[in-house]
């Protein structure tokens, strides 16, 4: 083997590739879907590639390398983020002493938003590959050299060098479909969405995301501003092999930044799905301004479910976040998603900037009248990279940038904002407060478990439910 893509192992089922990598209180597992892209473009080169994800089966670093050992590759590919950066650091570090011949290439969104500090503080990498990374290994595996290579920083000399960033990729339509690589390396009865029917599956139709919510890292870090899109027939294309060579799939999730951006486009998709017959069912991450007629749309074509930003309920705070809706859009959409019977998962955030107290019951209360399907109620995080981390390092009110004191001992994320008006722990009892009050209210679980749900769709509310309920007593016991 040449190159092994390798999702490194941790002692939690991390997700590296969510936007909130730490331990769900659901169980949530996503693909590492950066790694497989860049497997099946290599792949596609002719070049012999393995994909290994430590996490999804369980693997301790001994497995690991004994893994690595009987693959022999040249190169290993990996991830990290910031809440796992250090035990990550441990992980290569290992590998590399077991293995000093194999050239240790990183990419994610920590190594992308810190490459200098990743190099020092890991000398067992190699080369950081930042941003979107596909083409940066494939040039790097095909022995260009890396003062040639764009988008790419290492140490020569006792210095870091700094490759100028490499231009986003325009023809996504040049990258192999995401699922193939899946159905050739990975098990797609591994991955979980606790909003989702299982085994789900996880697919771009574009990337990049427009818009400047101050607490998202992701656009900074890997996909960047520039919203470019797939064509409605090579998606379309990879939504049929799907449903014709994956059958064990219950729901595809499109797993754009924002499915929604250009809602001709989404028609466009729509209209293609339903010309060819396919049956697909599927969710989305959308926005709240989606228009009644294409929501309607959407559901013919198969969509059951949009994870949506609702973030906050007041309006003063979704402007200080630069989200770009009102809270009377977010009525509107809940109003027509009802309307439609088109599940919806919202997204609040506590701790946003502008945030207080007061609003954040505010949050509370919207929460209870725009009534999402399913909720998520979680402490803004200062992830590297992201404006709402310069705002909280500049006014002092960061806890700590010691990275292994992210995560708690169950492998969640502690608050890490000690707020004027609310400590990191009165906050972090204030989410889980928030959490219980509305998934324990009489109303909820009487809609919830008494009102038209199927047995898979009951099978899977009671999963998540089961696995949240847990995590509150574990939280009690301490």
């Amino acid at each position: 083997m040449k190159v092994l893509f390798l999702n490194l192992p941790y002692k939690f089922k991390v997700s590296r590739n969510s936007r909130w990598p730490e331990k769900t209180k659901s169980g949530t597992l996503y693909y590492p879907y950066w790694l497989a892209y860049c497997a099946g473009l290599c792949a596609e080169k002719d070049i012999d590639v393995g994909l290994f994800d430590c996490i999804a089966k369980g693997y301790s670093l001994t497995d690991t390398v004994n893994a690595i050992g009987e693959g022999r590759p040249e190169f290993i590919v990996a991830e990290i983020t910031t809440p796992t950066c250090y035990d990550d650091f441990a992980a290569i570090a290992e590998i590399k002493a077991r293995f000093p011949h194999v050239t240790i290439i990183v990419g994610g969104t920590h190594a992308t938003a810190l490459p200098e500090q990743v190099l020092r503080e890991c000398p067992g990498i190699d080369v950081v590959v930042r941003h979107e990374y596909e083409y940066s290994v494939l040039e790097i595996v095909s022995g260009v050299p890396l003062r040639d290579v764009l988008g790419v920083s290492f140490v020569s000399g006792g210095e870091v060098v700094h490759t100028p960033d490499r231009v986003f990729s325009v023809n996504l339509d040049e990258l192999p479909f995401v699922s193939k690589v899946y159905k050739r390396f990975l098990d797609v009865g591994d991955y979980f969405y606790a909003f989702t029917q299982h085994p789900m599956i996880q697919i771009f139709s574009s990337r990049g995301c427009p818009f400047r919510c101050d607490f998202c890292s992701y656009p900074e870090t890997m996909g960047g501003r520039q919203f470019r899109k797939r064509s409605v027939v090579n998606f379309v294309d990879e939504i049929e092999f799907i449903c014709t060579s994956m059958r064990e799939v219950r729901e595809i999730f499109i797993e754009d930044d924002t499915f929604t951006v250009d809602l001709n486009r989404v028609v466009e998709i729509c209209d293609e799905i339903i010309r060819r017959g396919l049956k697909p069912v599927w969710s989305c991450n959308a926005r709240v301004d989606v228009p009644y007629e294409v929501l309607a749309k959407m559901k013919s074509a198969g969509c059951r479910l949009l994870v949506v930003g609702y973030e906050s309920g007041s309006q003063a705070v979704l402007d200080e976040i630069c989200k770009g809706i009102t809270l009377e859009q977010s009525l509107e959409f809940a109003r027509n998603t009802k309307r439609l019977r088109l599940k919806v998962f919202g997204c609040f955030m506590i701790g946003l900037t502008g945030d207080s107290l007061e609003r954040i019951e505010e949050t509370f209360s919207f929460a209870k009248a725009v009534y999402p399907d399913m909720v998520f109620f979680q402490q803004a995080v200062p992830f590297p990279g992201s404006a709402f981390y310069s705002w909280v390092r500049e006014r002092g009110y960061l806890v700590t940038e010691d990275y292994s004191e992210w995560l708690d001992e169950d492998g969640y994320l502690r608050c890490l904002v000690n707020y004027p008006y609310a400590s990191p722990e009165e906050i972090e009892k204030l989410r889980d407060r928030l959490m219980s009050r509305y998934y324990f209210s009489f109303t909820y679980v009487f809609r919830t478990f008494l009102a038209n749900l199927s047995w898979h769709e009951f099978r899977r509310v009671v999963t998540a439910g089961v696995t949240y309920v847990s995590f509150r007593l574990r939280r009690r016991r301490r």
